[in-house]
This record gives structure tokens, sequence and C-alpha cells, in this order.
């Protein structure tokens, strides 16, 4: 039989009455006549409660402590769903992150998934069972639970599907599948019916949510099929794959993702010299804190600017960092702005279409949204601007490269 892996998050199993449904869901895709493994996430708002108690002891936890408390939360929900599927007639059993032989390096809160035993599943599959495993988290060679960051259960699912050689991953949430932009804040998202890999990794990666950056650059790398689809309401959903040539030639942009996760830093009049970049940066990422967008100035007497992006969480400690760098390097002065948003274009097509930035540009100009920051790739074009443009900006290029259409 073919083996599918199906990943539910928090707000489909928020509650008893959602476990119930979400069984019936699984049991109907086992009398299609395949082998499940189920992925699930804690119920909705169960990890938050357990880093608020966590945080009642000590505000700047983390550690393997924190890893150990916080895994908990899907514990509840695999014991829960098993149950359920017992309950309804079906043989199933419940396998922590560690029982189901995933394991991880070392790095608490944030792990990252080093390799599958997949002997431990497979028997249980062998034996009939509906096969229950906890995302988001794994266990280290020397037996420390480790858990792998907000959104990991997306990855945990992709990781198991690589494992087991499984003919699709899908993946439930609130919403039917992936959209041009979050209809949130564009009434005009259209759902796509097709996405590759490369350009869902894009927009995962510059703020949309649906899926865990991780778990698509997992399903890219080994050529995993996802589909996205909406545990409350029947669909196709969204297909996720490595390459998908009819719409290529087709659309030019895909969608439109937006961070308002992000902070900017700003040190101006350092010396314009080789190894400036390092000795600013350097400092940040011994201290574990992704930068991502990275401006460069040269300016006037050998001096230069330079300006960067970290997550807003890591703004203060990012913006200590900088200040006494700031010192050392004598420089003029040290700005920072935590009320920026990041805005992205991503699509397959800007490779065989020029033009792409300068009309972004000028729609932008046109509606007086002001840039401070642009960075491009292949399939995408990022833009930084302050917070309250975000969703005039969205709407505006939305509509203009027709994806409301």
């Amino acid at each position: 039989m073919s083996i599918i892996v199906q990943k539910y998050g928090g707000t489909s199993i928020g509650t008893i009455d959602k476990i119930s449904k979400v069984a019936d869901k699984v049991i109907s895709e086992k009398n299609n006549g395949n082998s499940l493994v189920v992925v699930v996430s804690a119920m909705s708002g169960e990890t938050n409660r357990l880093l608020n108690l966590a945080k009642s002891i000590n505000p700047d936890i983390s550690g393997r402590e924190l890893d150990t408390l916080i895994s908990t939360g899907e514990q509840v929900t695999i014991s829960l769903l098993a149950m359920t599927l017992t309950k309804k007639g079906h043989k199933a059993i419940s396998l922590t992150g560690s029982q189901a032989g995933i394991f991880t390096d070392d790095i608490f809160n944030k792990a990252r998934i080093d390799y599958i035993n997949n002997l431990p599943i497979k028997k249980y599959l062998d034996l009939g069972n509906i096969v229950v495993v906890a995302g988001f988290q794994g266990i280290t060679k020397a037996g420390d639970i480790t858990t792998l960051g907000r959104g990991g259960s997306d990855t945990s699912a992709v990781a198991i599907s690589v494992a087991l050689d499984a003919k699709e991953c899908q993946i439930f949430t609130d919403v039917n599948g992936v959209y041009t932009t979050d209809p949130r804040i564009s009434p005009g998202a259209k759902k796509i019916d097709q996405i590759t890999t490369e350009e869902m990794l894009e927009l995962s990666s510059q703020g949309s949510k649906v899926l865990q950056p991780r778990a698509v650059e997992f399903a890219g790398k080994y050529d995993v099929g996802i589909r996205v689809l909406s545990t409350f309401e029947e669909g196709t959903g969204t297909i996720i794959k490595k390459e998908n040539d009819d719409k290529m030639e087709k659309a030019i942009i895909s969608g439109i993702a937006f961070n308002k996760d992000e902070a900017q830093l700003n040190i101006r009049g350092v010396p314009d010299q080789p190894g400036i970049a390092s000795l600013i940066l350097g400092p940040i990422a011994d201290l574990n804190i992704d930068v991502d967008m990275i401006v460069q100035n040269v300016g006037e007497d050998g001096l230069a600017n330079f300006t960067f992006t970290v997550p807003r969480n890591d703004y203060k400690v990012a913006m200590q960092s900088l200040e006494e760098s700031s010192k050392k390097l004598q420089a003029k002065k040290v700005k920072g702005n935590n009320e920026i948003v990041k805005i992205s274009m991503v699509g397959v097509g800007m490779r065989t279409h020029a033009g792409i930035a300068s009309k972004m540009f000028s729609v932008l100009a046109e509606n007086n949204i002001n840039i401070s920051m642009i960075s491009t790739s292949e399939i995408k074009i990022s833009i930084v601007t302050n917070e309250d443009n975000l969703e005039t900006a969205v709407n505006v290029l939305h509509k203009e490269f027709n994806l409301d259409k």
C-alpha cells in the first residue's frame, strides 16, 4: 500500500470535537487503501501557555529544560487522536519524536533533523496501525528532547515523508490552500492551484505563514510532493512540487508575501575597508541572531553606512551589540527601527520577463510609498518600508500584477 503522511496543526485539533473530525478524515484516507502516518501539533494555544509558564519563572528561559516542557503539548494530542481512532474501530498507536526515531542536532529550541530511523514507524504500519507522531520534536544522540522551532511540525511531516518514501505529504490547516497573498490584507487574493517548491520556499521565507520554510526546503531537496488542504472544508487544495511547467510561462508573479516580524538597524560612518562587515555582523551571529537583508553604502571621506534587518524579537539584543561595535569602530551614529515591514513579490516568471522591478517601484512611488531597502534574486524582489504602508502596498501590487484575476 502507498504511504500517505498527513499533518494537522493546532487549530485543526484544538478541541475533542475537532480531534474526532480529524480522525474521520484520517479513516477516510485509510479506507482508500493507503497506510497512514499522522503528524500533529499541540492544541491551539497550548505551546504559548507552556512558554508563559516557563517565562513566569525566568523571562529569558531557553535551552534544554524549555524543550522538555514545550514538547509535552504534542504528547497530549497524539494520545487523544490515537484513543479516538481506536474508539472508532481502527488500530492506532501514538509515538513521540524520540519513539518515532527522529534524531536532531543539539541546538535546543531551534534543532535541525539529522536523520530519521524509519524502522519503528514501518514496524507499526506493517502491523496495520495508523501511526500518530508528535510533530515539532526529536531527540539528540545523547537522549535529550529537542524542538524544531515554530512551525516545526511541518518539517517533521515532510522529513517523515522522505524517510518513508511517502506518496504524498498532506498539510491540513485552517485555509484551503496557498493564496496569492494574505486574504486578510487583500480581499482580491486568489487560491493558487499549483506552485513550485522554489516559489513556495521564497514565499515562506519572506513571511507567508502557510508552511515553515524548512519544510519546503526539505520537500524541494528530496522532491517530495506537498498538498496544502483545509481541515474544515473539502477541496483539492494547492499542490507544491518541484516543477510546474504548465504555468511557468503564464504567470510572471505567483504571490506576494510580507513579514512584520523584522526590525532594521543602521550604523553610519564606519571605515570603508575590508573586514568591516565581519566586524559588525560577527558579534550578531555569535548571539545566534539571523541577519536577513543587508545594504552597504559608501559615503564620503572613506566612510560607509551599513544597514541590515534582524527578527523583531532580537531587535533589542542586536541593537546593544551594534552599539558596542559602534564604539570599537568609532562610528558616527547608530539607528534602529522596529516598525518596518518587508514585502516580497515572488514568481519564476521573473526569469524571462524584464522590467518587473521598475514596474514595482513605479507603482509604489505613485502611491507615495517610500522604500528604505531593496533585495532581489532570480525569482524575488523584496522591499522594506514603514509598517503603516503594508495594506496599501500589497493591494496596489496585487492589482497591478493581475493577481486578483
